[in-house]
């Protein structure tokens, strides 16, 4: 049944916090260890060679002259088997080494997690050398290293960190393209990371280091950020192409071998829209009076801030000085995307928010990162002006619209630094994040069809299932764009939708509508999953019906995604196409406006709560604000059946068993599902969704009392009851274990007496519980055994944390809903027992 808007979400409120049971945790198998003997002919030699540099020389100047010998002031790698915890103990035990990053490599035979230890001294070489003689000789370790027995067992690698390490492969393609036909003298951006030191005395140690290396190469700095909250330390410069050969060699006797830098990368470029076929400005709906207190901040190109869409809606502050230099003609997406947040697609015309939004400009001319400044750096720099200043600019802002990415970085494992930013001031702030999950847009083969011919004439349904097949082989280069792998924030792909009139999709005839009826996400949304595994893209919201265009045939055909069009777009406002005209409109796709329309989404659940509830709700904590919008906006997300069927029968794997893997293809492409916005604001005569925020501490849980309906009981009808869970978590910056805090809802015991049990067609409970959101959803058509005053305990609760962080109350966000499609007293009879008289503000 519809949303109504005049029947809205209601409060309950959790019980008392109190400790959570310890429960019977499982059996986890150790690894498989290394014999003595096999690790003394693998490392041996390595250790010797070390022994005998540390009696000859204490300086060991030869250690250093060595490319493959363990040295001073150098980062080691650490490949081992099983946790990386044991490893962190042992770490821990040893005076001067410092643990820099850790991660997880995934692995046919067993996980293989590698750490990056700085040894900065003679002292602590000595002590790991020693303690490998102790071990080799099957002697006892001296007491508080035994963890070292653990690490030298199931030691996999052990090298130094180099030039291959810090420059990586697909940065090695970047730099070749860049320098593609340049002369030697020509200047070339680069951003070099230098390892992260937290004495402000190393770290300065080590920027003049890399500084003077630059110099020595030719180069010059640009710019400089370095922010302890995210470990990030990174320095932007210009590099001669005669640099920069050596450095894609990647030469010892380059920038790539110099020990204090961890990575060196191409400048960050941001990802681009399209909006095309612009038309004249469609009649604007009479203004309701705007509020000038924004919640929700744009970080994106200028906006052209008299156009009469957005004149009224928009404030501007220019922090960086780009606004002068961004031509009205090139304002391409800070129009667009604040166009889709104050009046969504205007092909669907909605009400636009009742507030102003905030816009921080950081794309300046031709809607492209600043040359002289490290993207990181703008993003911390405009939150903070907004949020931490003696005078903020925008102190009321808990939702952040970033339609942005960086086109050069695909993620692929490791938390990039934007992410790490994003997670970090969400935290902080109590700020929600909505990240685009980036746009792949280059082309891919199509072995089901040899011709552009079989291709058009193919029946929607072998069409559909061609792409997907397609998609899913080269999904390892079409993955999220940095910082769509944010652990705090929401990650939004493109869904295969619009609202076009019937008449205008012939303007869209040029090209081929690839999944006509499959409602699932356009061919050219990054797919998941993100870090550790967890589920990514959260959702999908309308991108457009994108359409494909084929490049080549022969065997088989290659295709591309087409640019929006009138016939096959959302419409935003645009740049004035002649001087002197006051605006227009065009058409535009992508994951960028699905972004967009979830921060849009995100503003109406906020405004239909303040409508509702006054200060009850606007007294809220910043983050239990935030994190209940999060929960409320993932809520309603669903897989369509249909869709998840097809990827099933297609990628499979088939057979017994198989259900985790199967789920994992569906989420990758389409994350949590897909929803209709207006069951994320409002609830229905056959439908309620109750909401509640709570605080919990490390190991504690507390119970939810959800109103059961008496309609539900006796009746053999679809019904469903579904709860989903958001928060805020700190993170651990350079440790394999990022999300410090994990929270999950634990499955009611008596959930069975109302006649539902899991439903099949979601994430299950081992994929859901590796991010910031945890959902369940039950479902069946059994009669419910109901009493009266019946209630449904959920019980939230906080696990143990990965360790390494205070203790504190972290906030959470709780939605619930429970549903019976037809049966219309449902609402009404819940809405009496919590709330028997509306308060309004």
């Amino acid at each position: 049944m519809p949303s109504d808007p005049t029947k809205p979400l209601l409060r309950i409120n959790p019980g008392q916090v109190r400790a959570r049971s310890p429960g019977r945790p499982a059996p986890i198998p150790g690894p498989d260890t290394f014999s003595r003997v096999d690790q003394e002919q693998r490392f041996g030699q390595r250790f010797r060679r070390l022994s005998e540099v540390l009696a000859r020389d204490n300086d060991a100047l030869e250690l250093r002259a060595d490319p493959a010998a363990l040295a001073p002031e150098r980062l080691l790698v650490f490949e081992v088997r099983g946790s990386i915890a044991s490893f962190a103990k042992a770490v821990a035990r040893l005076s001067g080494l410092e643990l820099i990053d850790e991660e997880e490599l995934p692995s046919d035979e067993d996980k293989a997690p590698v750490a990056y230890l700085l040894v900065p001294d003679m002292r602590a070489l000595r002590q790991i050398e020693s303690l490998w003689r102790h071990w080799i000789a099957g002697r006892e370790l001296p007491t508080g290293h035994t963890p070292w027995r653990d690490v030298f067992a199931c030691l996999r690698d052990l090298r130094p960190w180099g030039p291959n390490d810090r420059v990586h492969p697909s940065d090695v393609t970047l730099l070749e393209e860049e320098i593609l036909g340049k002369a030697d003298d020509e200047q070339i951006l680069l951003e070099v990371e230098v390892v992260f030191r937290p004495s402000a005395e190393a770290a300065t140690t080590n920027e003049t280091n890399v500084v003077r290396a630059i110099t020595a190469y030719g180069g010059v700095v640009v710019s400089r950020a370095r922010l302890d909250d995210i470990a990030y330390h990174a320095i932007l410069a210009r590099l001669p192409v005669a640099a920069i050969r050596p450095i894609i060699e990647r030469s010892p006797a380059s920038l790539a071998g110099i020990e204090q830098i961890m990575y060196i990368r191409p400048q960050s470029v941001a990802t681009e829209i399209d909006v095309v076929d612009t038309v004249g400005l469609a009649p604007i709906a009479p203004l309701p009076a705007i509020v000038n207190d924004p919640i929700l901040a744009v970080l994106d190109g200028v906006p052209v801030a008299g156009h009469p869409l957005l004149r009224q809606h928009v404030s501007v502050e220019d922090l960086f000085g780009l606004e002068s230099n961004a031509l009205v003609a090139e304002r391409v997406h800070g129009s667009a995307m604040t166009s889709l947040i104050v009046h969504g697609d205007r092909n669907r015309p909605e009400p636009s928010l009742p507030r102003q939004i905030h816009c921080i400009p950081v794309l300046g001319a031709a809607d492209c990162f600043p040359a002289d400044r490290l993207i990181v750096d703008l993003i911390y720099q405009a939150v903070i002006r907004m949020r931490d200043t003696q005078n903020p600019s925008a102190p009321h802002v808990i939702i952040v619209n970033i339609s942005l990415g960086n086109a050069r970085r695909q993620f692929h494992g490791q938390v990039s630094p934007w992410a790490r930013l994003l997670d970090r001031l969400a935290y902080r702030f109590g700020i929600l994040f909505l990240v685009s999950a980036g746009n792949v847009t280059t082309e891919f083969p199509v072995p089901a069809f040899a011709t552009a011919l079989d291709f058009e004439n193919a029946p929607d349904a072998d069409r559909a299932s061609g792409i997907i097949r397609a998609l899913a082989d080269v999904q390892a280069d079409r993955r999220l764009l940095s910082p769509a792998e944010t652990i705090n924030g929401l990650t939004i792909g493109a869904r295969n939708l619009d609202s076009v009139p019937v008449a205008d999709r012939a303007f869209a005839r040029t090209n081929i509508n690839p999944l006509q009826a499959l409602d699932t996400a356009n061919p050219s949304s990054a797919l998941g999953p993100g870090f550790a595994n967890a589920v990514k893209p959260d959702i999908l919201m309308p991108g457009s019906r994108e359409h494909l265009r084929v490049v080549r045939s022969g065997e088989l055909i290659v295709v591309a995604p087409a640019k929006a069009s009138r016939g096959a777009g959302l419409k935003v406002a645009a740049p004035p196409r002649l001087p002197g005209l006051e605006g227009t409109e065009g058409y535009t796709n992508g994951t960028s406006a699905a972004a967009a329309l979830a921060s849009r989404t995100a503003h109406r659940i906020h405004d239909a709560l303040e409508a509702e509830y006054g200060q009850e709700f606007l007294q809220l904590s910043n983050a239990q604000r935030a994190t209940l919008l999060k929960a409320l906006l993932v809520h309603p997300a669903r897989w369509p059946e249909e869709t998840g069927a097809l990827i099933k029968r297609l990628l499979g794997p088939l057979g017994k068993g198989q259900a985790s893997r199967q789920k994992d293809n569906i989420r990758r492409f389409i994350g949590y599902g897909v929803l209709d916005p207006d069951d994320a604001v409002a609830c229905a005569a056959d439908r309620a969704t109750f909401w509640a925020v709570g605080s919990l501490s490390n190991e504690q849980c507390a119970d939810i009392s959800v109103p059961i309906p008496s309609v539900l009981g006796g009746r053999t009808q679809p019904h469903f009851i579904s709860a989903t869970l958001a928060w805020l978590t700190p993170v651990l910056p350079g440790r394999k274990a990022y999300r410090a805090v994990r929270m999950r809802i634990l499955d009611p015991v008596d959930i069975v007496s109302l006649g539902v049990a899991a439903h099949g067609n979601q994430p299950d409970g081992n994929q859901t519980n590796r991010g910031t959101v945890y959902t369940r959803c039950w479902s069946g058509e059994s009669a419910a055994v109901v009493t009266p005053a019946m209630t449904l305990p959920l019980r939230v609760q906080r696990e143990p944390d990965a360790g390494g962080i205070e203790d504190k109350a972290v906030p959470f966000g709780l939605a619930v809903t429970v549903a019976m499609p037809g049966q219309v007293q449902l609402y009404e009879e819940v809405r009496a027992r919590v709330r028997p008289q509306a308060v309004r503000p």
